[in-house]
Parts: structure tokens; sequence; C-alpha cells
């Protein structure tokens, strides 16, 4: 099912959005909060972004901004008042691929999203998060918060691997196996010790990289 996001404070206005929507055959996640709307993000990337301009910890803007620097090919719907002309165009100008003024009409605002949906595709299975760390799959890029970071291969595949299985422990055994005897490079086990090593401090010790002791490593989602 495509998962929407959609960033009100309004209880009555997202109730009732929320409630047509899924209706019409999506899932949706409000938040009521910026910060709470990022909490999401980091740990799963929808397919869309519903965002209101005016929200009580920041505005939309700042979030699209924020968005941007991480997932870039997600499709981001700002809705304003109208007559904030200067909002659309500064959304505009941070990202946002199109906008819905209030009030609206749900049908309208339905009738965009299938259409940016139409054009963009769902790109939520594009990207992997946990915590402040991000990789996406289409352009083999890798960032903590808004800093891209560089990988050596293996680093990255390790990294990519842990994020597929995100939630669950991976052993040590399996992460040797699958990064690098299927490539017929058959290294010994502190292969895996210096790599996991040098990934955390590339990523700046990432608290959502667990070690599991004696067994091997989970990444982890952090509240």
């Amino acid at each position: 099912m495509i998962e929407i996001y959609y960033i009100e404070d309004d209880g009555n206005i997202s109730q009732a959005v929320k409630g047509f929507l899924e209706r019409h055959g999506y899932r949706v996640l409000v938040c009521p909060t910026i910060t709470g709307a990022k909490r999401a993000f980091q740990n799963a990337c929808p397919a869309l972004a519903l965002i209101d301009w005016n929200m009580p910890d920041g505005n939309g803007n700042m979030l699209c901004q924020w968005i941007r620097a991480r997932w870039r090919e997600l499709p981001v719907i700002f809705i304003t008042v109208r007559g904030d002309s200067c909002d659309i165009v500064q959304g505009f100008q941070n990202g946002a691929d199109d906008y819905v003024v209030k009030p609206f009409e749900l049908e309208v605002l339905l009738s965009r999203i299938r259409a940016l949906l139409r054009r963009t595709g769902n790109v939520s299975g594009q990207y992997l998060s946990c915590g402040s760390i991000s990789l996406d799959q289409k352009r083999n890029t890798v960032f903590r918060d808004s800093e891209e970071i560089s990988l050596s291969p293996a680093e990255y595949q390790l990294l990519y691997y842990l994020l597929q299985s995100k939630g669950k422990t991976v052993t040590r055994e399996t992460l040797l196996e699958r990064i690098w005897d299927s490539n017929g490079n058959y290294v010994n086990d502190n292969t895996l010790t210096v790599t996991i090593k040098r990934l955390r401090e590339k990523l700046h010790e990432p608290s959502c990289l667990k070690t599991v002791r004696s067994i091997g490593y989970r990444m982890e989602d952090v509240e």
C-alpha cells in the first residue's frame, strides 16, 4: 500500500484528509509537529509527503529543505493558505513539487497526489533509513543528517545489508559470507571488525548501529 506522511497540526483537517485518502487506498501517517515528522522519516521513507506551511514548531519550508538533503526524489506537496504567494515561491525554491491552497476540495488534493505519483513513481523503496543515516539505492549515496558520507565498497555493502535487515540481528558469519565470500574474497574475521570500526567512525558513531556481543550487528531505530 502506498504510504503518505501528512504533516498538519489541525486535528480536524488531518483526520478528514486521512480518512478520505485511506478510503481511496492510501495509508496515511499524520504528524502534528515537524519534530515528529522527522522521527517518522528516520524510521522509513514514504511515497509522498503533504506538508502544511505553518506548524507549531517551525514552517514547512524548513522541513522541505531537510527532506531534500536526504531524500532528493521524494515528491512533496505544500499546503498553504490563500494569498500566501511568498510561501508558495519559497516552497518551490526549496524543492516542493506542487501545492494546494486552503480551503481545498478533497477530490482536488487526491487528483494532485495521483498526478504526482504517476510522474515520480513510488520512490519509498529507493531509500533505506535508520536514525540519522539514509542510503539512496539508486545513486549509491549515503548521508548522515545532511552530510554526504564517502564509503569504500565494502563499507557501503555492509551498511546496505544491515539497513535491509533493520530490526534484525545479522550474524558475523552471514556478513562475511554475503559481503566478501560471495565475491570470491576470502577474508578472516578481523576484516569485518575493522570494516565495522571504520564505518562507525565515518558515520560519527551512530547510536542506531548496535553490536550484539559474540553474535553480530543490528540496525535499530532509536526513539
